[in-house]
């Protein structure tokens, strides 16, 4: 019984993972001769880009195949099996460990994927709800205070949103997807935040 107990516990624990997993990232930067930092010969060095993820906004460095030259903004599988520009995934990185050029493109690379998936956080915007009595998800975007919070409330009780333009039109925010990469941001640099929204 503690045995199939613990195999159950260990299977979950891996589709947790699992679900975590990215299959595709955005470049921030592309160090085409490896960490400036590297004390190795240049030949010796492997090319590496710090990507963040799609779904998690995971942030990663990888190793990229010798022919290939991503862009930023670029989109790369990372995904299992055969992949055409990234070789290896080499490690997790905290926010901190971001290249300068990585941390000044992080905000628009972010609002890029997000106006790409839309739907998802225009749904956001339509079922968040409250964390606790005080505090609702919505107030946890910057600058969304309790009266934007309850006119977002009041709209989409008439009607839920069915775009960022929508939510523009109906209610007193400007640039949505930018509140969500702030968000997004704040949450990838405090890793111990206690309510987390995207990541």
């Amino acid at each position: 019984m503690d045995r199939t107990r613990r195999f159950e516990k260990s299977r979950d624990a891996k589709k947790k993972i699992e679900k975590k997993l990215e299959d595709y990232a955005y470049v921030l930067d592309f160090l085409p001769y490896g960490h400036p930092e590297d004390k190795r010969p240049i030949h010796k060095r492997e090319p590496l880009a710090q990507l963040v993820g799609e779904n998690h906004f995971t942030l990663l460095e990888v190793s990229i195949k010798k022919d290939a030259s991503p862009l930023i903004m670029d989109r790369l599988y990372i995904g299992k099996g055969e992949r055409d520009v990234v070789n290896k995934i080499k490690r997790k990185l905290r926010y901190e460990e971001l290249t300068p050029a990585a941390k000044s493109e992080l905000p628009y690379v972010l609002e890029h994927i997000i106006k790409q998936n839309e739907e998802r956080f225009v749904e956001f915007f339509n079922k968040a709800e409250s964390i606790t009595t005080k505090l609702h998800q919505l107030e946890l975007l910057p600058g969304i205070g309790k009266k934007t919070m309850w006119a977002i409330i009041e709209e989409r009780k008439k009607e839920p949103f069915k775009s960022f333009d929508d939510i523009v039109s109906r209610v007193r925010i400007t640039h949505p997807a930018k509140l969500i990469a702030s968000r997004i941001i704040y949450e990838l640099k405090t890793p111990k935040v206690k309510y987390r929204l995207f990541t």
